[in-house]
């Protein structure tokens, strides 16, 4: 008797288990292959965006998802976004972006997430954190990011490339 609730316990463990390995609660999908450490899933629906800071000129891969839409269809934008602890600058937007927030966890330098649903957040160096975010996308490569971005606050331009 005690064989036969063991393999049933062990029978429903595996049914769960093989059911819920497809489920995902984040809906979004990553583009694939970038230098920015953030995790691959999904090629056919990426989206690129300029980000101009000065003189500098970045590329940013747009994660597929309702919230990178949103900020997609309001481009072009020129912002004076506005310096945040040594690591980041931020706008907020007078409304309402959709939302999808994960925790943070690690941040990575380029990362451009949205906080709260109508602060654009830009990263400029990394770090781990516990405040949770809504993924938009990344600079495909952050170098001169920081330098680019400097100490203040900073206007920068965000348009389809």
């Amino acid at each position: 008797m005690k064989l036969k609730s063991f393999l049933t316990v062990m029978a429903v463990l595996f049914v769960f288990c093989f059911c819920n390995a497809g489920c995902s609660k984040d809906n979004e999908t990553l583009p694939k292959n970038n230098e920015n450490g953030n995790e691959n899933t999904n090629t056919n629906s990426t989206s690129k965006m300029k980000i101009t800071i000065g003189t500098a000129v970045f590329t940013a891969t747009l994660y597929n998802n309702a919230s990178a839409a949103a900020l997609k269809a309001r481009l072009p934008l020129t912002i004076d976004m506005t310096e945040l602890n040594g690591n980041e600058k931020y706008y907020d937007f007078s409304g309402p972006l959709p939302t999808n927030a994960s925790v943070g966890g690690d941040i990575k330098a380029g990362n451009l997430t949205l906080y709260g649903n109508n602060v654009l957040v830009l990263f400029y160096k990394s770090f781990n954190t516990s405040y949770s975010y809504t993924k938009l996308g990344y600079i495909d490569n952050p170098s001169g990011l920081a330098a680019a971005l400097g100490t203040g606050n900073v206007v920068v331009k965000f348009e389809n490339n």
